[in-house]
């Protein structure tokens, strides 16, 4: 369970320090319901731009941000993207809800709120004192650094050398210390090296999202109830919510899968992950290319006694259809050959590489289990295209210039044509062999207890169920830290 003990100095250091850089805090039940703000912080909303950095952009840490990119408030349901049967080649209807409506165009910025918040208001992490350490392979300490700034405290961001671009640039004008680490997408152990390098320094305190419980309480409890909400929407006469898919990552968007299996008890649970780097699959190794997704480890957040199928992915197939969805000769095959609205193609464009991922898999468990029509499968785009300008370019310069004829190469070779090879429905015995890799990577090298190890397996009532509870009591001291500063009532 996440340690929810007050530690009263820094606490009231906190509360100072929000005092004077008008930082109020908003609850999970504010986030999954976002209807609930308080008007006058809707009101004030209204002059905001997404990416500002503002504190009141903590309100906007929900799934239901209207697609503005500045002034917008909150709907009923997610922005999503439905990609139709003549895109995917699958009956079934695939529904992807969209992270580029999140300040930093992301939905990492949920989950490193989901981190910090817990040490924030029980004054554990001293905002006058610690440093908030994010260790990612990309997007997570994005939001980690956004949220620090946003909550006055100062954030040192870690990521990969060989991520985009983008990335680099934008941390460099929100983090306090940006570090890059030797290597790709999936070396992770190096990003881990380097905390434990850090944290010779009492001043830094690590937030790893690959650990840290406050993850997977933010996503059961926000991204698994948004994503049931959109399937209410949307669902027509007969249909049933039938799977969801998710890359791995650190594995936090799967305890919305969690959510979704307590709700649709029939809806399968599949992990997707690099098949250049097949670690859940084959126990493998490698370097990939899908931006999001780091590995070579199994996350110790994820209840993988809880998911019923691992999918691989080749990230040649998410490379190619990212610049199908963004460049004219692609968008022009889109419309002329396919027929799809231009509101639909302008949609493809919320899809990051992640995104691409996460649908593919959607495809893959759609033919495996041969879906149909009634058949609603579900998804999330962490990102969109916009961090990955850069990665079109590189594609142009590798493979020359793009024209109608290569769009429809792509689309049938890397959608239209994947096949129900590199995955796996899972055994009771395929779960439990893919949660011992937990014990090399935690136990063996971040000094995790074997005892809590196998307690993830066999104990769920006190450790899954019992972190997806803590979201009311996680609301309690919120609203009592807000009570302290006294800014809710002075608005």
């Amino acid at each position: 369970m996440i340690d929810l003990s007050i530690n009263k100095q820094g606490l009231e250091h906190n509360i100072e320090k929000a005092k004077e850089s008008n930082v109020i805090i908003p609850t999970i039940a504010q986030m999954e319901h976002p209807e609930t703000i308080p008007e006058k912080i809707q009101e004030k909303l209204k002059t905001v731009g997404l990416w500002d950095v503002n504190p009141l952009n903590l309100f906007r840490i929900t799934w239901k941000n209207e697609a503005k990119e500045s002034g917008g408030l909150f709907q009923a349901v997610p922005n999503y993207v439905e990609l139709p049967s003549e895109l995917t080649g699958v009956k079934c209807r695939i529904i992807a809800m969209a992270g580029k409506w999140f300040p930093t165009g992301c939905h990492k910025v949920g989950a490193s709120f989901g981190c910090l918040a817990p040490r924030l208001v029980t004054g554990q992490f001293d905002a006058t004192y610690h440093h908030a350490v994010w260790p990612s392979t990309g997007n997570y300490c994005r939001g980690g650094a956004f949220n620090s700034k946003l909550l006055a405290c100062d954030s040192v961001a870690i990521l990969p050398a060989e991520m985009s671009k983008e990335r680099f640039e934008w941390l460099s004008k929100i983090a306090g210390q940006v570090i890059a680490t030797p290597g790709c997408e999936s070396n992770v152990k190096e990003i881990f090296d380097k905390t434990w390098e850090l944290k010779k320094d009492p001043t830094m305190m690590i937030f790893n999202q690959f650990e840290e419980m406050g993850n997977p309480l933010w996503h059961y409890n926000v991204t698994g109830n948004a994503l049931a909400d959109l399937y209410e929407a949307v669902k027509r006469p007969g249909d049933r919510f039938a799977g969801a898919c998710f890359t791995s990552g650190s594995a936090g968007t799967m305890s919305a899968g969690d959510l979704l299996k307590e709700k649709y008890p029939n809806l399968k649970l599949a992990v997707g992950e690099a098949l250049q780097c097949p670690t859940i699959l084959e126990n493998g190794f490698g370097g990939h290319r899908i931006e999001g997704i780091g590995d070579k480890h199994i996350p110790w957040i994820h209840n993988v006694k809880n998911t019923d199928m691992a999918i691989a992915i080749d990230d040649e197939d998410s490379q190619r259809l990212l610049r199908l969805f963004n460049t004219a000769e692609g968008q022009k095959y889109l419309k002329e050959e396919l027929k799809l609205s231009d509101e639909l193609i302008e949609k493809l464009t919320w899809l990051g590489i992640s995104g691409i991922a996460n649908v593919l898999c959607c495809i893959k468990m759609a033919k495996y289990y041969e879906l149909t029509e009634h058949d609603v499968v579900g998804t999330v785009l962490t990102d969109s295209a916009a961090m990955y300008q850069s990665r079109v370019e590189e594609l142009d310069e590798m493979h020359g210039a793009y024209d109608v004829h290569e769009a429809a190469l792509d689309h049938n070779l890397h959608m239209l044509g994947l096949k129900t090879d590199n995955l796996m429905e899972l055994t009771y015995t395929d779960r439990k062999r893919i949660h011992n890799l937990k014990y090399y990577t935690w136990v063996e090298q971040q000094a995790r207890d074997v005892k809590d190890l196998n307690a993830l397996w066999y104990d769920t009532e006190n450790t899954w169920d019992a972190v997806h509870k803590q979201a009311k009591d996680l609301d309690e001291l919120i609203n009592e830290f807000n009570e302290a500063t006294g800014l809710l009532k002075a608005l």
